[in-house]
C-alpha cells in the first residue's frame, strides 16, 4: 500500500523536552511506560500501546499528526496511524 504520510514525513526530527521519556508520563510523575515514540510532525516523545498511557496514540488523536517512529536506541521503523502501515 502507498502512503503519502509516510512519503512525505521526515526520517527524523529533534525531540521536543523532555527528551528523556514519555512527556505526557513525566509530567504525572510516572516512569512505566514500555516503549517511546517520537512524533515526526512536532517531536513530541510518548508511549508506546503497549504502556499503560499509551500516549503516542493518544497524540495522534488529539494532534492528527499522522507519523511516528521509534524513539528506542537502534530502532528507526516509523508508523503511519492514517493507514496502519509500517515504513
Amino acid at each position: 500500500m502507498d502512503c503519502a504520510e509516510l512519503d512525505e514525513a521526515p526520517a527524523d526530527i529533534a525531540p521536543l523536552p523532555p527528551a528523556d521519556g514519555c512527556a505526557e508520563c513525566l509530567a504525572h510523575g510516572r516512569r512505566d511506560w514500555v516503549h517511546l515514540r517520537l512524533c515526526l510532525a512536532c517531536g513530541r516523545v510518548g508511549c508506546c500501546d503497549s504502556s499503560p498511557g499509551k500516549h503516542a496514540s493518544a497524540h495522534y488523536a488529539a494532534s492528527g499528526h499522522p507519523v511516528i517512529r521509534s524513539f528506542q536506541p537502534g530502532e528507526t521503523w516509523r508508523w503511519c496511524f492514517v493507514h496502519g502501515t509500517a515504513g
